[in-house]
């Protein structure tokens, strides 16, 4: 598949020069480009590369067709081009793929039968050897009981079509500039190009930042916004370039819909009808269009007939650079569907990034609109005045030691800094108040003190990191929970920190340092990992007859938004991969605050997820995230699933035990 995208990315522009040489045809059917036309290294290329590209865009236009197939009947729907939902083609513009699959294939078929024609107008000259046409001289014997008038004619006709089909396509792309499909052979390099992470990996891990007025929000900067300030996307005006260069570029090519958890799980939001549906209300808005237009003007009868299907279309709404987004065109069910697992902007083959586009219109609404789940203002307000997502007392977040035979030292009554430890364990809302999840943090614990690595906590001096604020949009109340932390970090004078839930660790590694805390953070898989490897844990396996089969569920923001895929599985041995796993791994469902409300539409993602891990036939479900633990155990419990849901940790100290036993 890959492999067939670039055969055609590569024709397309390295035949450029043959459309030179179809125009000087039209008068002199074997004219050629001066110096290079009889170069054979040159017309070795051009054939190699026309080949390339007509089994390459075939080979598409059958992947196009094979994947835009239903099932079955009931799979097909009314809307579109009656492509099911599961294709990852459904609700992508139809006859524009159509149109340029066809292009693609028609010129470079054109460009194969001149040269089969070139090869028997010139036989007996020193051009028509195998050395000139390595791989058309045996089309062009065919052809060679043709007159020398009708090969000519042949040449001149067929460069003629050739020519119509390169100008019509270039007509057609600029009477239609939402034309993502045709488009992205422009901008697809600019845009990856323009990705924000200059090393050239995916907009992955860290939000961007809140910009107003050109700078990022914070803290102390935040009195002095003024009083119509504009936080966050509410129309295309407020969209970055980079943005707007996004789904300028989106080839509509489904790979970010078919991996994502919310459109798999039957949720109206799918990654590219979002981005397709701004980029077609941007370019309805645009000066150069009508001011208003009807929602069927602005999309595509595939496009439209998706969204309406998916329960994504919105009433008629206001066109133009200043009419909002929400709730008329991207409807609230959409935006909140998300859970921030970041399939989309992984898969994506552009370097599109949805993620920012998804958090930018979520600030908007929870900021400047006070619009979003009900639940989330329970939430924010147990964030903001006790420091943990249920509201729940802060001096109950040492509660998870007290059934420890060993003393859980703690940075201010029992240790003066973090500098005296090897580690700083940072325990997180959930390994201190979850039940599940304190059983992993005590499994932390008692693993290190087994291993004889020093630690302390900060107990009530630790605060929620604001990973669910800040995915729910509210920047706000992120900053403020930051810059909090990062003080009492600082000032314990903490540098390396030890992390067991996957979304502290996100917040800790990749969004504090551009707040003023950079430190040295590892998950507890990482350090267990290596402590297992230096000797200091030695984990034993159960008896053959007491051995339970495993599967290792990735946690989204251990795994793909931050690579670690590998320490968990090394620490857990055998392992029966889901068919999802690793970059490809599906969302628990709990991300982007959606452990704090409950989704309404279609089905449970933890279910799903749930049944992934039942088909290996593993009897335990090995996580890394305390949110993973408990939407899977959830999971379970729905399906009414014969399997365990533990953390490796727990697991690996049964294994420590095991040892301790025996000896």
């Amino acid at each position: 598949m890959k492999f067939a995208h670039l055969c055609v990315m590569l024709s397309f522009p390295a035949l450029f020069f043959t459309l030179i040489t179809a125009f000087m045809q039209l008068t002199n059917p074997v004219w050629a480009l001066p110096i290079i036309g009889h170069w054979a290294p040159w017309e070795w290329g051009t054939e190699i590369l026309a080949w390339a590209g007509l089994i390459g865009g075939l080979y598409l236009t059958w992947v196009r067709t094979r994947t835009g197939r239903a099932n079955t009947p009931s799979e097909t729907l009314a809307s579109g081009d009656g492509m099911p939902r599961t294709s990852r083609f459904f609700g992508s513009t139809n006859w524009q793929a159509r149109y340029v699959e066809f292009t693609i294939v028609g010129v470079v078929a054109c460009v194969l039968l001149i040269r089969a024609a070139e090869y028997a107008y010139l036989s007996g000259t020193d051009y028509a050897t195998l050395a000139h046409f390595p791989t058309t001289a045996w089309l062009g014997s065919l052809l060679s009981s043709l007159s020398l008038g009708a090969l000519g004619w042949l040449i001149t006709i067929t460069a003629l079509f050739k020519l119509v089909l390169s100008l019509s396509w270039l007509v057609v792309v600029g009477l239609v500039p939402s034309m993502g499909v045709a488009w992205h052979r422009f901008l697809a390099l600019v845009n990856v190009y323009a990705k924000t992470n200059i090393d050239g990996s995916k907009a992955l891990g860290a939000l961007p930042n809140l910009i107003v007025d050109g700078k990022p929000l914070r803290m102390d900067t935040i009195e002095e916004l003024d009083e119509d300030a504009q936080l966050g996307i509410s129309t295309v005006s407020d969209i970055s370039w980079k943005g707007l260069l996004d789904t300028a570029t989106c080839t509509e090519c489904g790979r970010c819909q078919d991996l994502c958890p919310a459109w798999n799980s039957a949720k109206p939001l799918s990654p590219k009808l979002l981005v397709t549906t701004v980029r077609d209300h941007a370019f309805a808005s645009a000066p150069f269009a009508r001011a208003a237009m009807s929602m069927e003007e602005a999309h595509s009868g595939d496009l439209l007939g998706a969204m309406m299907d998916a329960g994504a279309a919105g009433d008629n709404p206001e066109r133009g650079p200043d009419a909002p987004l929400m709730p008329n065109v991207i409807t609230p069910d959409v935006l909140w569907a998300c859970t921030m697992c970041g399939a989309c902007v992984d898969q994506c083959p552009v370097d599109i990034e949805h993620l920012d586009l998804v958090v930018g219109l979520r600030r908007h609404q929870t900021l400047m609109e006070s619009t979003f789940p009900s639940e989330l203002g329970k939430m924010f307000t147990g964030m903001e005045n006790k420091g943990n997502p249920w509201g729940l007392n802060p001096r109950k977040r040492l509660d998870w030691a007290k059934g420890l035979d060993f003393p859980v030292p703690q940075i201010g009554p029992d240790v003066d800094s973090a500098d005296e430890v090897d580690y700083l364990f940072w325990v997180g809302c959930a390994g201190a108040y979850d039940d599940r999840a304190k059983k992993t943090t005590a499994a932390v614990a008692e693993l290190l003190h087994t291993a004889g690595v020093s630690f302390a906590v900060l107990g009530d001096g630790e605060s929620c990191t604001g990973d669910p604020a800040r995915r729910a949009g509210n920047e706000v109340l992120f900053q403020m929970l930051a810059e909090q932390n990062i003080d009492t970090l600082n000032e314990v004078g903490a540098t390396k920190i030890v992390v067991s839930c996957a979304h502290c660790f996100n917040t800790i590694a990749k969004e504090y340092p551009e707040l003023g805390g950079t430190y040295e953070v590892v998950h507890h898989t990482q350090l267990l990992n290596r402590l297992v490897r230096e000797g200091l844990l030695t984990p034993v396996p159960p008896k053959p007859e007491e051995r339970k089969s495993i599967t290792y569920h990735d946690p989204c923001f251990l795994g793909r938004h931050n690579k670690i895929y590998n320490a968990p599985r090394e620490l857990l041995g055998d392992v029966k991969e889901m068919e999802l796993n690793r970059e490809r791994a599906m969302c628990c469902g709990a991300g982007g605050a959606h452990a704090f409300f409950e989704d309404k539409n279609g089905e449970s993602i933890s279910g799903m997820r749930t049944r992934q891990a039942m088909a290996t036939g593993a009897e335990v479900i090995a996580t890394a995230c305390p949110f993973c633990t408990t939407m899977l155990n959830d999971g379970v419990r729905g399906e009414k699933a014969n399997i365990e849901v533990k953390d490796v940790s727990l697991l690996i100290l049964e294994g420590v035990r095991r040892g301790q036993d025996s000896s």
